[in-house]
């Protein structure tokens, strides 16, 4: 899709982070961003900074209830949405044996069957059009797990298993499913996964700017890509650990050991 002009785009986690710079990258080239996160007030405030055709929605992925009014509210005045960005998640840091059952339990709910719930309230209706991109912010966490992140990890391998098997399912459907997975992001998202903020001062200078993956996301839809790594070398890097696991864990824990 090269054309982004009129065409429905509905953001998840759009209040902060990769995806307010993926609705502004959108507002940009004449797309209508639909802003979806728990936080209205942020949300009308970026929706009035973005203008134009821009609307807010109030959408906690972690609720059936909430995704279902949420879009149903979307489709009553849109008509459709033509590509959805699951970009809602979060994470906590911490070793197993510390992290409580219910810290499991929320990652997966919301990074996981968030995106579930979001793609079902599509994905019907671009089957019927036979036209569609989903896209799932998913994280380099979902191809090499490092200490301190066994809830969150989870949750992204999960997000990836479940974007590579829906991929195949749509194959010549019109409807593309695309999977970005970033290393660390300077984003919101460290305020609750590290709050000591050791994590991020060992890692300040390799993380990610939300613009760079706003605009992979962007990228990846135009080019119809089924899959993004950010950066490149953290892709190879995934590669190499799924031919040499046990060689690549020891020469990498150092550094992958920095939470």
């Amino acid at each position: 899709m090269n054309d982004w002009n009129g065409k429905v785009v509905a953001i998840t986690g759009a209040s902060s982070g990769i995806g307010e710079r993926t609705a502004v990258l959108v507002a940009g080239r004449g797309g209508i961003p639909l802003l979806m996160a728990r936080n209205r007030a942020k949300l009308d405030e970026i929706a009035a900074r973005l203008g134009g055709r821009c609307a807010a929605y109030e959408l906690d992925v972690s609720s059936s209830d909430s995704v279902e009014a949420a879009f149903k509210l979307v489709y009553e005045r849109h008509g459709r949405v033509d590509v959805l960005v699951n970009n809602a998640g979060f994470g906590i840091f911490e070793r197993f044996e510390l992290t409580r059952p219910e810290h499991f339990e929320s990652m997966m709910n919301v990074n996981y069957m968030g995106i579930v719930r979001c793609t079902k309230a599509v994905l019907p209706a671009m089957l019927a059009a036979g036209d569609g991109n989903i896209v799932n912010v998913a994280s380099m966490a979902g191809k090499i797990g490092t200490a301190k992140s066994t809830g969150y990890s989870a949750t992204k391998h999960a997000v990836l298993g479940l974007t590579n098997s829906l991929r195949q399912e749509l194959a010549g459907t019109g409807v593309t499913v695309t999977a970005i997975n970033p290393g660390p992001v300077d984003t919101p998202f460290f305020d609750m996964a590290d709050p000591s903020g050791s994590y991020v001062a060992n890692v300040k200078k390799l993380m990610l700017t939300p613009d760079r993956v706003a605009g992979a996301i962007v990228r990846a839809v135009e080019r119809n890509r089924a899959e993004v790594d950010l950066p490149g070398i953290a892709g190879f890097g995934a590669k190499l650990f799924h031919l040499f696991p046990r060689t690549f864990e020891r020469v990498s824990r150092r550094f992958f050991n920095l939470k």
